[in-house]
Protein backbone atom coordinates (compact mmCIF):
# COMPACT_ATOMS: atom_id res chain seq x y z
CA UNK A 1 0.00 0.00 0.00
CA UNK A 2 2.96 2.95 0.96
CA UNK A 3 4.57 1.52 -2.54
CA UNK A 4 1.31 2.67 -4.34
CA UNK A 5 0.83 5.94 -2.16
CA UNK A 6 4.29 6.87 -3.03
CA UNK A 7 4.64 5.78 -6.79
CA UNK A 8 1.08 7.72 -7.05
CA UNK A 9 2.52 10.62 -5.01
CA UNK A 10 5.58 10.98 -7.73
CA UNK A 11 3.44 10.49 -10.62
CA UNK A 12 1.16 13.47 -9.34
CA UNK A 13 4.25 15.92 -8.43
CA UNK A 14 5.94 14.58 -11.90
CA UNK A 15 2.01 16.33 -13.55
CA UNK A 16 2.00 19.64 -12.29
CA UNK A 17 3.31 22.00 -14.71
CA UNK A 18 6.23 24.23 -13.84
CA UNK A 19 5.27 27.87 -14.06
CA UNK A 20 6.87 29.73 -16.98
CA UNK A 21 10.11 32.23 -15.94
CA UNK A 22 10.28 33.71 -19.09
CA UNK A 23 7.28 34.56 -21.91
CA UNK A 24 7.20 32.29 -24.42
CA UNK A 25 9.14 34.09 -28.02
CA UNK A 26 6.53 36.62 -28.93
CA UNK A 27 5.49 37.01 -25.63
CA UNK A 28 5.55 40.19 -23.34
CA UNK A 29 7.68 41.01 -20.58
CA UNK A 30 6.27 42.91 -17.48
CA UNK A 31 7.35 46.09 -16.43
CA UNK A 32 9.99 44.47 -14.05
CA UNK A 33 11.37 42.55 -16.80
CA UNK A 34 11.72 45.36 -18.96
CA UNK A 35 13.34 47.34 -16.31
CA UNK A 36 16.10 44.46 -15.93
CA UNK A 37 16.72 44.06 -19.52
CA UNK A 38 17.06 47.95 -19.87
CA UNK A 39 19.38 47.79 -16.78
CA UNK A 40 21.37 44.87 -17.57
CA UNK A 41 21.75 46.66 -21.29
CA UNK A 42 23.22 50.56 -19.88
CA UNK A 43 25.67 48.50 -17.42
CA UNK A 44 27.19 46.13 -20.60
CA UNK A 45 27.33 49.52 -22.36
CA UNK A 46 28.83 51.11 -19.65
CA UNK A 47 31.09 48.82 -19.35
CA UNK A 48 31.60 48.08 -23.30
CA UNK A 49 32.79 51.61 -23.16
CA UNK A 50 35.12 52.08 -20.70
CA UNK A 51 36.81 49.03 -22.12
CA UNK A 52 37.18 50.29 -25.53
CA UNK A 53 38.61 54.04 -24.09
CA UNK A 54 41.22 51.32 -22.02
CA UNK A 55 42.29 49.68 -25.09
CA UNK A 56 42.25 52.95 -27.73
CA UNK A 57 44.94 54.42 -24.54
CA UNK A 58 47.35 51.30 -25.87
CA UNK A 59 46.85 51.74 -29.33
CA UNK A 60 49.63 53.95 -31.74
CA UNK A 61 46.66 55.04 -33.52
CA UNK A 62 43.66 57.75 -32.36
CA UNK A 63 40.39 57.04 -32.58
CA UNK A 64 37.48 59.63 -32.26
CA UNK A 65 33.72 59.34 -31.06
CA UNK A 66 31.20 59.24 -33.02
CA UNK A 67 27.54 59.95 -32.11
CA UNK A 68 26.13 56.98 -32.71
CA UNK A 69 28.10 55.99 -30.15
CA UNK A 70 31.03 54.14 -31.53
CA UNK A 71 34.66 55.10 -32.54
CA UNK A 72 36.42 55.69 -35.72
CA UNK A 73 40.19 55.82 -36.40
CA UNK A 74 39.08 59.35 -39.03
CA UNK A 75 38.85 62.73 -37.52
CA UNK A 76 36.02 64.79 -38.59
CA UNK A 77 34.25 61.91 -39.98
CA UNK A 78 30.82 63.50 -39.64
CA UNK A 79 31.84 66.60 -41.29
CA UNK A 80 31.96 64.71 -44.74
CA UNK A 81 28.92 64.84 -46.80
CA UNK A 82 26.06 62.25 -45.61
CA UNK A 83 25.24 59.82 -48.14
CA UNK A 84 21.08 59.93 -48.25
CA UNK A 85 18.48 57.08 -48.55
CA UNK A 86 18.41 55.89 -52.20
CA UNK A 87 22.19 56.57 -52.80
CA UNK A 88 24.16 53.48 -53.87
CA UNK A 89 26.91 52.18 -52.53
CA UNK A 90 29.66 49.20 -52.63
CA UNK A 91 32.13 47.89 -50.03
CA UNK A 92 33.63 45.66 -48.09
CA UNK A 93 34.52 44.81 -44.87
CA UNK A 94 36.35 42.37 -42.20
CA UNK A 95 35.17 41.73 -38.23
CA UNK A 96 37.57 41.41 -35.76
CA UNK A 97 37.88 40.59 -32.19
CA UNK A 98 39.87 43.20 -29.60
CA UNK A 99 42.42 40.39 -29.68
CA UNK A 100 42.94 41.21 -33.72
CA UNK A 101 41.33 37.86 -34.26
CA UNK A 102 39.34 37.86 -37.67
CA UNK A 103 36.28 36.83 -36.53
CA UNK A 104 34.87 35.86 -40.12
CA UNK A 105 36.55 33.39 -42.42
CA UNK A 106 35.88 35.80 -45.54
CA UNK A 107 35.19 39.53 -46.20
CA UNK A 108 31.36 40.63 -45.88
CA UNK A 109 31.04 42.57 -49.76
CA UNK A 110 28.04 44.16 -50.96
CA UNK A 111 28.06 45.51 -54.77
CA UNK A 112 24.90 48.31 -55.43
CA UNK A 113 22.95 47.96 -52.85
CA UNK A 114 21.13 51.66 -52.12
CA UNK A 115 20.67 53.14 -48.82
CA UNK A 116 17.59 52.88 -47.02
CA UNK A 117 16.80 49.35 -48.80
CA UNK A 118 19.99 46.89 -47.47
CA UNK A 119 20.39 45.71 -43.61
CA UNK A 120 23.55 46.51 -41.85
CA UNK A 121 25.25 46.85 -38.52
CA UNK A 122 24.06 50.30 -37.59
CA UNK A 123 27.28 51.26 -36.92
CA UNK A 124 29.11 50.11 -40.72
CA UNK A 125 25.93 51.99 -42.12
CA UNK A 126 25.88 55.25 -40.17
CA UNK A 127 29.90 55.11 -40.78
CA UNK A 128 29.62 53.88 -44.57
CA UNK A 129 27.06 57.19 -44.95
CA UNK A 130 30.58 59.20 -44.59
CA UNK A 131 33.25 57.72 -46.17
CA UNK A 132 34.08 58.38 -49.57
CA UNK A 133 34.81 55.95 -52.49
CA UNK A 134 38.21 54.51 -52.01
CA UNK A 135 38.00 55.39 -47.94
CA UNK A 136 39.12 53.34 -45.75
CA UNK A 137 38.23 53.42 -41.75
CA UNK A 138 38.24 51.12 -38.76
CA UNK A 139 35.03 51.43 -36.51
CA UNK A 140 35.17 50.04 -32.80
CA UNK A 141 31.80 49.33 -32.07
CA UNK A 142 29.92 48.54 -28.42
CA UNK A 143 28.12 44.83 -28.69
CA UNK A 144 25.05 46.84 -29.14
CA UNK A 145 25.79 47.93 -32.32
CA UNK A 146 26.97 44.83 -33.20
CA UNK A 147 25.06 41.26 -33.26
CA UNK A 148 24.05 42.24 -29.42
CA UNK A 149 22.57 39.88 -26.72
CA UNK A 150 22.47 36.70 -29.12
CA UNK A 151 25.70 36.83 -31.18
CA UNK A 152 25.70 35.69 -35.10
CA UNK A 153 24.70 32.13 -34.07
CA UNK A 154 28.23 30.97 -35.68
CA UNK A 155 31.39 32.57 -34.77
CA UNK A 156 30.34 35.85 -32.96
CA UNK A 157 29.69 35.40 -29.06
CA UNK A 158 26.93 37.38 -27.10
CA UNK A 159 27.81 40.64 -25.77
CA UNK A 160 31.21 40.82 -27.94
CA UNK A 161 32.35 44.10 -29.01
CA UNK A 162 33.53 43.96 -32.51
CA UNK A 163 36.37 46.15 -34.33
CA UNK A 164 35.32 46.60 -38.03
CA UNK A 165 38.29 47.58 -40.71
CA UNK A 166 35.65 49.09 -43.55
CA UNK A 167 36.47 49.76 -47.02
CA UNK A 168 34.24 51.74 -49.67
CA UNK A 169 34.96 50.32 -53.02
Amino acid sequence: MQKIIIISSLFLIGCVQNTQTHPPVGGFLSEKDMNTSRNRAKNLNVTERIQIQDWIRNQDQTFYPMSLNYWVNIDNLQKNPRKNDGDVISYRYDIFDFDHVKLLDTSKEKINVHFGHFEELKAVEDALRYLQKNQEATLLVPSVLAFGTYGDNEKIANDMPLIIKIKVL
